[in-house]
């Protein structure tokens, strides 16, 4: 059975991409160490707006006479809200909050450390996809974000090179100024699921999910950011993998808890 939540927009301005010139005019007023950490991690916003305006989206009964993979390139390229181009490094608190979901446990580490085992379900793929994520963006590491791809994604991908994370990190490690392609000793990240959407399924084998991540950063100052990031995800053997096909469009990256965390979808994640 296939379904998809329609995207609730933000606000109903269209919002421009960011480009890199407008995200160093809103970290320009930072202090030096602490902006060149969150101009690391708010790269992520830039790599997460370069694949442009995505289609409009579809009714989901009309999904049903498509072809199946045509379906699913439509559920995963349908846009998602839009919001401020800060969004994800303004702080807020919502007045109200949605009822929080908790996400599954792990049962196990799989390959390149990352937890596993969990339940195929629409909250195991998110779940699952958190996990992945975490392991790369608190190592920052190219060479263990290229095995984690190899690891968790299925073939017919964008492939290591061209996946977000590997992009992120570079990135991360360049503007943060670190010595190699990993994390320097003395600097620190932390990556914690804030929130999910399940944009969408297709069987119990098929899911678009979509985790908001509350990462910080640390080298004698701290940054911090709310970060929307989403994939296909596909149930394989007895784990969810990354599936195949183009990459979703762009989740909203929002301050976690805030006004526009709540207007753009995000459930919060209950903590264990």
């Amino acid at each position: 059975m296939f379904r998809r939540r329609p995207p609730r927009p933000a606000s109903s301005a269209e919002v421009v991409p960011l480009s890199r010139a407008q995200l160093l005019a809103i970290l320009s007023g930072l202090l030096l160490v602490s902006g060149v950490l969150l101009y690391g991690l708010a790269y992520t916003l830039v790599s997460s707006f370069s694949a442009g305006a995505a289609p409009d989206g579809v009714p989901s009964n009309a999904h049903q006479d498509v072809d199946p993979a045509q379906r699913r390139d439509l559920v995963a390229a349908a846009p998602m809200a839009s919001v401020a181009e800060d969004a994800g490094i303004t702080p807020g608190v919502a007045i109200s909050m949605p009822p929080a979901v908790m996400l599954p446990a792990s049962t196990t580490v799989g390959a390149s450390g990352v937890s596993s085992g969990f339940p195929r379900t629409p909250e195991g793929a998110a779940a699952q996809l958190a996990a992945i994520e975490v392991r790369v963006l608190s190592a920052m590491s190219l060479p263990l974000v290229t095995e984690v791809y190899r690891d968790w994604a299925m073939p017919g991908g964008v492939g290591a090179a061209d996946w977000s994370q590997t992009r992120n990190v570079q990135s991360f490690l360049t503007h943060a100024r670190q010595s190699s392609n990993q994390l320097d000793p003395g600097t620190l990240v932390s990556v914690t699921p804030a929130a999910i959407q399940i944009k969408g399924t297709d069987g119990p084998d098929w899911v678009v999910a979509c985790v908001l991540l509350d990462v910080r950063a640390a080298l004698r100052a701290e940054a911090r950011m709310g970060y929307g990031t989403c994939e296909r995800m596909q149930w394989t053997g007895d784990r969810w993998l990354i599936g195949p096909g183009a990459p979703p469009a762009p989740a909203p990256s929002t301050w976690p808890g805030s006004d526009a965390s709540v207007e753009a979808g995000w459930q919060p994640v209950a903590s264990n």
